[in-house]
């Protein structure tokens, strides 16, 4: 089609609405508002799963601090009087630290990422859990006892109001006094 085209219409013969072509669409915008490769100044944000992580602070919000520190002198430690021979200290001293050390990374190695797996699977899970049934199961209880509350209320506001109001007329001219006897 080309010659004459009617307001709103295309090469391709299709109609688009003045919105669609001022304002554009989701996919590809033409308004700056809602064009991100336009908001180059601004701060945009990032995905959490590819974030950088600290590899020197691995426990920044120090979930290990009181629980996972033992060191060689928090294990073994000769009392005065008897020591044993000082290379045979320093011996045992690098081999528990070496040995915790390697077999740590040995550790994490083999079972680390089979764990990690586990657990993400396991948070995951949990996660859904809660989301999906908690919170609605929750939120239905909240509104249903809030229906039963009402009817409380009215029950306890009709019966026991009256009663309770009545008993304490009945005994309002009662005195008590308490006498201490010597």
């Amino acid at each position: 089609m080309t010659g004459g085209l009617k307001d709103g219409e295309t090469d391709e013969g299709f109609l688009h609405s003045q919105f669609i072509r001022k304002q554009g669409n989701i996919y590809k915008p033409n308004n700056k508002d809602m064009d991100n490769d336009s908001m180059s100044g601004m701060k945009t944000m990032q995905d959490v799963h590819t974030k950088e992580i600290d590899l020197v602070n691995r426990d920044p919000k120090h979930l290990n601090d009181d629980v996972v520190k033992v060191e060689f002198e928090d294990v073994i430690a000769e009392p005065p009087g008897t020591y044993s021979f000082d290379g045979v200290w320093k011996a045992s001293f690098t081999t528990f630290t070496v040995t915790k050390y390697w077999c740590y990374r040995l550790l994490t190695a083999l079972v680390g990422i089979p764990l990690a797996l586990v657990w993400g699977i396991f948070f995951a899970i949990l996660s859904f859990i809660h989301i999906w049934a908690v919170v609605p199961c929750i939120k239905s209880y909240l509104i249903e006892i809030h229906c039963v509350s009402r009817v409380y209320s009215i029950c306890i506001h009709t019966f026991c109001d009256p009663l309770f109001e009545a008993m304490g007329k009945c005994f309002s001219s009662v005195h008590i006094s308490t006498a201490k006897g010597v």
